[in-house]
């Protein structure tokens, strides 16, 4: 019995070593997941959120500075020439009527 006891706590502790090799390599891999974690929320920061923030601010940027007799496009691909401004709205003169388009619907001014 002695013999089956000793084998047996021999058994117990391969187990034991067994299980907290597992554990270590759990807890190594739970950091690696975190950094993992970290890199993809700034990788979708630098991709998505940023660009976009940085396309409002230009946006709003040519909204604030249009003035009457600038020539813009639109968002839907309407060209024409700043008759009148509103705090909200513009009045663009096409080559046949006008047009009020909300400020936001202004994709840019154009040179020519």
């Amino acid at each position: 019995m002695t013999a089956a006891r000793s084998a047996r706590a021999a058994l117990t502790k391969k187990v034991d070593v067994l299980v907290l090799a597992q554990t270590q390599d759990a807890g190594g891999s739970s950091w690696t997941s975190l950094i993992f974690l970290a890199l993809l929320i700034g990788l979708f920061y630098v991709l998505l959120i940023r660009p976009q923030r940085v396309r409002a601010k230009k946006q709003r940027e040519v909204a604030a500075s249009l003035e009457i007799g600038d020539k813009v496009q639109s968002y839907g691909g309407v060209f024409g020439v700043v008759i009148s401004l509103d705090e909200d709205s513009v009045v663009l003169g096409l080559e046949e009527g006008r047009m009020r388009i909300s400020r936001r619907a202004i994709a840019g001014k154009r040179e020519s």
